[in-house]
C-alpha cells in the first residue's frame, strides 16, 4: 500500500503545486522548538491525507527539513518518516478509522530497548485548510469548514477552495529515548502517547481556529438575560417611565451597536489584500517574540492583546500578524467614529466591536458593554484594545485610560474558567501616514471626522513607508498580578459581583502603568528614529554625512553593550546603511559643499519627525541625562553621577513610560556608564567621568545625547519656575501658565518639538512631582513650593544651557 499513496502523491502534485500555498507556523522552528535537524525525525500527523502530506512536503521543503516522503533508518530498520493517528472518514457512513499507528510506535519502541544510544525526534505537525471557527448552526459553507479528517470528496473541495489558505503548525518534539524511558510495556507507552497525540492536535485547533461562534440569538439571550442588564432594564424603566419592553428593545440595540459579526471568508479576503497593500507600502514587517504568545494560547490563557496606538494601520497590521502567527483572530475594540458606511461593516465582519468614547451617565450601556465583553472572556475569544484610547499625535505613549482595564479585572472577578493573560504590544513604522494631520490638530485644527472619502484618498495616496516594527512584550498573567497587588481579591468574587471593591481603581491605575512601560519595554529602534533624534538634537538640523553615520553607529554600539531591555529591537545593519535605507523615505535633504555632504531636515518635515524621534526617546532618557549630567559638571564620581539620575528618574519613569522600578534603573545607569567609557561617549580619569575629549570623534556623539534630552529638562525648569514664583497655585493654572511659557520659549529659540507644551505631558509632569512628593499640596488642593521642590529646580537649572535659564528669569 506504500507504493500506492507514494503514487497517489505524485500523481496529483502538479495540480497541488497550483492550488496549495503553505503558510509554516512558526517559521524558526529550530530557535523557538529546539528541533535539530542533524537529528532524525518522524513527523506525526493526525489524518493520513495525501493533501496534507504534500502540503508538509512544500513546508518541509522551505524550512530545510526532512522530507516527510523519505523513511528513516535505525537499529538497521528503515521506518516511515510519517506517522497518522486516524484515516479519512468514510464518504458514506462517515466514520473515522484508526490506522496501524499503535503497532509502528510499538515497535519503535522495541528498538529503542534493543538500540539503547537511540533518540529521535518525534514531531507533531497539525495541517489546516482555512480558519473557519464553525457554527452551532450549519449551512452550506460546513462543505469546506475545517473538520476532522474529512473523506477525500470533502477534502477534494477544501483543497479546491481553500488551498491557498494552508497552515502547517509545528510543535516541540518528543523525545523518543525519553517515551521509551517510561515504565510499563511498549504497547502501554505506545497507546499513551497517542492519547498525548490526540489531546494535543484538539488543543491545537483551538489555538489557531478558536471557539465555536455564536448565532445572534444566542448572543442577544446571553447578553440581556443577564443579571446586571434586567437590573440596568428595570432601572432605567423606572426612571423614564417607560415599559421593560421598550427598554430592552433599546438594550437589543446597544448589543448590535457593540456587537462584532466575525466572518471568516471576509478575513481570508481580508489577508490577501493586506499581504499585497504591504508589499506595496512596506520593506517589510519586522516581528518580534511571537513565541510568548504562542507559549500562552497552548498553555490555554485567554489572550488580551494591549498594543500602542500610532496609525489606523493598526488595525489593520496587528490583526494581520496575529492571523499569520498562528494565532486566533481577536476581536478587537474600536471606537464608534470607525462605524461609517462600508468601512464599519468590514471591520465588525473581521471581529470589530465598537464602543463609544464615553458611558458616562448611561447605566444601560454599560451594563450591555460590560456583558458583552465578560461573554468574550468566557467564550475563549482572545481581544484587543488600545489603553491610550486614541492615537497618539506626537509619537509618545499617551496617558491610559482605564476603562476596559477594569472592566476586565471585574469580569476576572466574576470568574472566568481560563486564566486571563494581557501581551503589551509595541507597533513602529518609519512613516506615519496621518502624521501631517495630527501635526494640524496639535496646532489646534479641529479633528476630520473620518469617512469612506477619507480612507478611500488615504489608499490612493499610500506609497513606500519604509519598514514597520511589531514587538510582543512581556504578559501579565492577571491573577499573579492580583495575587501580588491585593492578596484578597479573591474574596471579592463571593460578594455582590456588580459592586467595585474599595481596591480596584488603584490596582487598575497599577496595572495601566505597568502596561504602558511594557509597551516601550519591547520598543523597536529604526533608521528613521535615529536619524531623526541625531538631526532634530543638532543645531540648524543639519549634519555631516560622516557624522550622523558615526553617531547612528556609536548608538546602535551603546544599545547593544548596554540592552535597554531583552524584548526591545535595534537594527543589525551600520550606520552608513541604515542612512541610505532611510533617505529613500525622501524625508532628508541631502546637499553638497567642498567638504563633502550635508544632511538635513526638510523645513517642512522638522516638527513631523519629532514624532519617530519621540518613538524610542525613553530609550535614550537615562543615556541623555547622564551625558547632561557630566557635560555640566565637566567631571564627577560615578556615583555622584548615578545619584544624581537617581533623583530625576522617578520623573522621567512616569513621563516616558519606562519599567525599570529605581533600582533597576541605578543598576541600568551603571551598566551605561560603562557601556559609554567602552566606547569613547565618555572618559574617565582619576576615579572622575568626563566628557570626550572635544577633538575625539565620539564627542559629538556625546554632545547629541545631551541635547536630546534638554527639551525634557527646560520643560522640568518651566514648570518648577513658575511655581517657586507663585508659591502656591492650582494644577490647572500651573498645567496653563507652564503651557504658555513653553510656548513662548518655542518661539523663541525654534524649539519644534509640539510635546514640549503638550497638556498631557506637563499634566503629567504635574501629577509625577505631586506623587514623588516633590512638591506640596495643601488642604484645599493647592500645590506648594517647598524645599524640596527648589533643590529640584538648581538640579534641573544645572543641566540646562545658560539661555534657557536667563529667559526663565523673565517669568
Amino acid at each position: 500500500m506504500a507504493w500506492l499513496h507514494t503514487l497517489l502523491l505524485t500523481i496529483i502534485s502538479v495540480p497541488l503545486k497550483w492550488l496549495v500555498k503553505v503558510n509554516s507556523i512558526p517559521t524558526d522552528i529550530q530557535t523557538e522548538l529546539g528541533i535539530d535537524t542533524a537529528k532524525p525525525i518522524i513527523y506525526l500527523l493526525r489524518t493520513h491525507s495525501v493533501t496534507d502530506q504534500f502540503a508538509l512536503k512544500m513546508s518541509t521543503n522551505e524550512l530545510g527539513l526532512p522530507k516527510p516522503t523519505d523513511t528513516v533508518s535505525i537499529g538497521g530498520q528503515e521506518l516511515p518518516a510519517c506517522l497518522y493517528l486516524q484515516q479519512p472518514r468514510s464518504v458514506l457512513t462517515r466514520k473515522v478509522k484508526i490506522t496501524n499507528i499503535a503497532d509502528d510506535v510499538t515497535r519503535l519502541f522495541q528498538i529503542h530497548r534493543e538500540h539503547p544510544e537511540l533518540d529521535l525526534q518525534i514531531v507533531p505537525v497539525s495541517i489546516f485548510w482555512g480558519r473557519a471557527p464553525g457554527r452551532k448552526l450549519s449551512g452550506w459553507s460546513d462543505v469546506i469548514a475545517h473538520q476532522v479528517s474529512p473523506s477525500w470528496l470533502r477534502k477534494f473541495f477544501i483543497v479546491l477552495f481553500l488551498g491557498r489558505d494552508n497552515f502547517v503548525c509545528y510543535s516541540k518534539a518528543v523525545s523518543s529515548r525519553t517515551m521509551a524511558d517510561l515504565k510499563g510495556s511498549d504497547e502501554e507507552i505506545a497507546h499513551k502517547l497517542i492519547r498525548l497525540a490526540g489531546t494535543h492536535f484538539h488543543r491545537r485547533r483551538q489555538n489557531l481556529i478558536g471557539p465555536t461562534l455564536l448565532e445572534r440569538q444566542a448572543l442577544y439571550n446571553s447578553i440581556l438575560g443577564a443579571d446586571s442588564v434586567r437590573q440596568a432594564v428595570e432601572d432605567e424603566a423606572r426612571i423614564k417611565k417607560q415599559s421593560n419592553h421598550q427598554i430592552q428593545a433599546k438594550a437589543k440595540k446597544y448589543v448590535d451597536e457593540i456587537a462584532a459579526d466575525y466572518r471568516e471568508g471576509i478575513v481570508r479576503i481580508g489577508d490577501r489584500l493586506l499581504t499585497k497593500i504591504w508589499n506595496k507600502v512596506y520593506n517589510g514587517i519586522e516581528v518580534k517574540h511571537a513565541d510568548k504568545v504562542r507559549a500562552l494560547a497552548q498553555s490555554g490563557h485567554e489572550i488580551i492583546y494591549v498594543p500602542c496606538h500610532r496609525s489606523h494601520m493598526d488595525y489593520l497590521l496587528l490583526t494581520y500578524v496575529i492571523y499569520h502567527e498562528g494565532l486566533v483572530t481577536p476581536h478587537i475594540a474600536a471606537g464608534i467614529n470607525l462605524n461609517f458606511w462600508p468601512i464599519g461593516g468590514i471591520l465588525r465582519k473581521c471581529g470589530a466591536f465598537f464602543l463609544r468614547r464615553s458611558f458616562a451617565g448611561n447605566k444601560l450601556y454599560t451594563a450591555v458593554f460590560r456583558e458583552y465583553l465578560e461573554l468574550l472572556f468566557n467564550k475563549g475569544y482572545s481581544v484587543k484594545y488600545y489603553p491610550e484610547g486614541g492615537r497618539s499625535r506626537t509619537g509618545r505613549l499617551l496617558p491610559p485610560k482605564t476603562g476596559m482595564l477594569a472592566m476586565t479585572l471585574q469580569a476576572l472577578l466574576k470568574g472566568i474558567n481560563r486564566p486571563v493573560s494581557i501581551v503589551p504590544v509595541y507597533i513602529g513604522y518609519e512613516h506615519v501616514m496621518e502624521v501631517s494631520s495630527y501635526l494640524k490638530e496639535l496646532k489646534g485644527t479641529d479633528k476630520k471626522k473620518e469617512s469612506f472619502f477619507q480612507v478611500f484618498s488615504a489608499v490612493r495616496k499610500l506609497k513606500n513607508y519604509g519598514n514597520g516594527f511589531l514587538n510582543f512584550g512581556e504578559p501579565i498573567n492577571l491573577t499573579n498580578f492580583l495575587d501580588s497587588q491585593e492578596p484578597d481579591w479573591r474574596d471579592a468574587q463571593s460578594a455582590e459581583t456588580d459592586k467595585k471593591p474599595r481596591w480596584l481603581t488603584p490596582v487598575v491605575n497599577t496595572l495601566a502603568n505597568d502596561v504602558m512601560g511594557r509597551i516601550n519595554q519591547a520598543a523597536a529602534v529604526s533608521g528613521m528614529s535615529l536619524c531623526a533624534m541625531c538631526l532634530l538634537s543638532a543645531k540648524k538640523h543639519a549634519m555631516a554625512q560622516d557624522e550622523l553615520e558615526r553617531a547612528i553607529d556609536d548608538y546602535l554600539a551603546l544599545l547593544k553593550l548596554a540592552p535597554y531591555s531583552e524584548l526591545s529591537s535595534a537594527p543589525q545593519s551600520n550606520g552608513k546603511a541604515l542612512l541610505e535605507s532611510t533617505l529613500k523615505l525622501n524625508k532628508l535633504e541631502v546637499s553638497q559643499d567642498t567638504f563633502g555632504t550635508i544632511i538635513s531636515l526638510k523645513r517642512k518635515n522638522a516638527v513631523a519627525l519629532t514624532y519617530y524621534r519621540n518613538n524610542i526617546l525613553h530609550l535614550f532618557a537615562i543615556p541623555g541625562l547622564i551625558s547632561a549630567i557630566v557635560f555640566a559638571h565637566k567631571g564627577l564620581a560615578k556615583d555622584k553621577v548615578i545619584a544624581l539620575v537617581g533623583q530625576l528618574y522617578p520623573l522621567l519613569q512616569r513621563e516616558l513610560f519606562i519599567y525599570m522600578n529605581h533600582e533597576q534603573a541605578m543598576e541600568y545607569t551603571d551598566h551605561i556608564i560603562i557601556a559609554m567609557l567602552e566606547t569613547g561617549l565618555l572618559k574617565s580619569e582619576e576615579n572622575e567621568i568626563l566628557p570626550p575629549a572635544a577633538t575625539s570623534k565620539a564627542f559629538y556623539s556625546f554632545w547629541l545625547l545631551n541635547r536630546s534630552i534638554q527639551e525634557t529638562l527646560q520643560r522640568y525648569a518651566v514648570v518648577l519656575t513658575i511655581l517657586k514664583k507663585e508659591q502656591t497655585i492650582s494644577r490647572g493654572r500651573l498645567e496653563k501658565q507652564s503651557r504658555e511659557f513653553a510656548e513662548r520659549l518655542a518661539a523663541l529659540h525654534g524649539i519644534n518639538s509640539p510635546e514640549f507644551f503638550d497638556k498631557n505631558v506637563l499634566s503629567t509632569f504635574i501629577h509625577a512631582l505631586k506623587d514623588n512628593a516633590l512638591i506640596n499640596a495643601s488642604s484645599e488642593g493647592q500645590l506648594e513650593h517647598s524645599e524640596t521642590s527648589e533643590a529640584l529646580l538648581a538640579t534641573v537649572e544645572n543641566l540646562i544651557s545658560p539661555e534657557i535659564t536667563q529667559r526663565l528669569q523673565q517669568i
